[in-house]
């Protein structure tokens, strides 16, 4: 959270549960840090971009419905932006043992 400030991108998912005002009070206070907040919500969310989800018939579908609206967005961003999102940055995706 020390990283967010002015400029700086976050996506935040709130879900549909009692989780959800907790993500929206967490996207109020990184945008009031001048933050660029997009707010992935199947619910109003509070002022800024709200980026719409699919309404889960239950709410343990809602994380799955979440990053199926998601990936393929995101992952054709990565792609235009030149980065190869099964090679990320920073992250090795291979553990090694010993």
């Amino acid at each position: 959270m020390a990283l967010v400030g002015a400029g700086f991108p976050v996506l935040v998912f709130a879900q549909p549960d009692e989780t959800g005002a907790g993500a929206v009070a967490v996207a109020d206070e990184f945008r009031a840090r001048g933050a660029e907040v997009w707010v992935a919500s199947a619910q109003a969310a509070s002022a800024g971009i709200r980026l719409p989800l699919a309404q889960a018939a239950h709410p343990a579908l809602a994380p799955l419905l979440t990053v199926q609206s998601f990936y393929r967005a995101i992952n054709a961003l990565a792609l235009r932006r030149g980065h190869n999102p099964d090679l990320p940055p920073h992250l090795n995706k291979v553990t090694e043992t010993v």
